[in-house]
């Protein structure tokens, strides 16, 4: 990334505006929104960013065009962080979920962050993708709208959720698909072997929940796989858990609120039973009810009983639910977290799986095509890569889509492939 110049960057740049409205963008569109001095500057920036797999082509394509893929999509989100100082390092990743990666970063003075990056659309959970009907064609360009739909989100819900005390990780930073936040020294709750005081675990567990709900909102995903709990050997924390992974959250007045907290708290309910044999029952003979579990009069919050509006935090984020939200950006991303909500026990994906995973939705797709070949741009070559735009079989026909593209007239169409047809 360092030896990436100003002119790549604005190449890199100029795709990504131009995949607001085109899933391939044309290349006199790219040099003309990237502001290079020449065309030949574009082409060769477009033949470096191609080697490095930032920018790509579709197959039988019937004009010449790219679109930037997730890895360019990445280098502009460190990119702005970077110009902001508040990212200097990227580290090595340490955790891969159902619809993220997450990094280990620092920043200029060398304190220890943490990167998490969206990428909606990547995992192939079977109940996930029969849910994904939103987006069919699977574009590329889509699934970085959502993914940065969904980070921007997050980061508003930890910014509220931070400022109002909850305890969650201090977010930092935004850009694009990624989170920049506090890093947590811990490991996650499934990973809990023993724990000194389980039982008011549970119990501050349990509160968290209803404070949440308090204040408007519910988690969606609250279990094992979200919850740290801190190596706090010198007690300098009241509460030695922290929660994590907020896009998904929904408002108390949304129509499933009650069926997702009740799904919240059977998580933990579970994840207590599994662990540790520990299930509380409701205890008559107890009055006291700032908690639960054993000691408590009830064993487990409910959501009609024990939940009273104290704040609208929900209003304040405009959380999903607490109102009718006619804007295309709410819909859209209401469509694309369903599926994370409606998958239940959020499963742990590791590094080799993940792998797999993205080696079958390439298959699946054959006719995206990431990269050239080395032969195609050769750094031994002293030859400007040519952009095959006048090939004389598609010469006429490319001319007119183009200039149908740039004057942005209604009679384009679209086919399976992706390519843009004249009628």
């Amino acid at each position: 990334m360092r030896y990436l110049t100003s002119d790549d960057f604005r190449v890199l740049q100029a795709v990504e505006l131009g995949s607001r409205n085109h899933e391939l963008v044309p290349t006199q569109m790219i040099h003309s929104i990237g502001g290079l001095k020449s065309p030949t500057a574009t082409n060769r920036a477009i033949g470096d960013l191609a080697k490095l797999k930032l920018l790509a082509r579709l197959r039988n394509a019937k004009y010449d065009g790219f679109r930037i893929t997730y890895t360019g999509y990445d280098y502009l989100a460190l990119k702005s962080m970077l110009n902001r100082d508040t990212l200097y390092s990227l580290g090595t990743t340490i955790g891969v979920g159902k619809e993220s990666d997450i990094y280990s970063v620092s920043d200029g003075k060398g304190q220890q962050r943490v990167l998490k990056i969206h990428r909606l659309g990547r995992t192939s959970f079977k109940t996930v993708k029969n849910n994904r009907d939103y987006l069919k064609n699977k574009q590329t360009s889509n699934w970085m709208y959502l993914s940065r739909l969904a980070a921007q989100k997050e980061y508003e819900f930890m910014r509220v959720l931070y400022d109002n005390g909850f305890i969650i990780p201090e977010p930092f930073d935004n850009s694009r698909h990624c989170v920049l936040m506090e890093w947590i020294d811990g490991v996650t709750m499934k990973h809990l072997r023993n724990h000194a005081n389980f039982k008011k675990l549970y119990s501050d567990l349990m509160n968290f929940i209803v404070k949440l709900a308090n204040h408007g909102l519910i988690h969606c995903d609250f279990n094992e796989f979200n919850i740290i709990i801190r190596n706090n050997e010198d007690k300098k924390y009241e509460y030695d858990f922290v929660v994590i992974d907020f896009p998904q959250c929904v408002s108390t007045q949304h129509v499933d609120a009650e069926m997702y907290f009740k799904r919240d708290v059977d998580g933990i309910r579970d994840f207590f039973e599994k662990k540790f044999r520990y299930v509380p029952e409701d205890d008559d003979v107890m009055l006291d009810t700032e908690g639960f579990g054993e000691g408590y009069r009830y064993a487990y919050p409910d959501f009609y009983r024990d939940v009273k509006r104290e704040k609208d935090l929900d209003v304040e984020v405009q959380a999903s639910g607490y109102k009718k939200d006619k804007r295309k950006e709410s819909r859209d991303l209401e469509a694309a977290v369903r599926a994370m909500r409606d998958h239940e026990g959020g499963e742990e994906v590791e590094d080799e799986q993940a792998e797999e995973e993205e080696e079958e939705e390439e298959d699946e797709s054959e006719e995206i095509e990431e990269d050239y070949s080395e032969d195609e741009y050769s750094e031994e070559s002293e030859e400007e890569p040519e952009l095959d735009l006048n090939s004389e079989s598609n010469a006429e026909e490319n001319e007119k889509i183009i200039q149908a593209l740039s004057s942005g007239t209604q009679n384009l169409k679209i086919d399976k492939l992706g390519n843009y047809i004249l009628e």
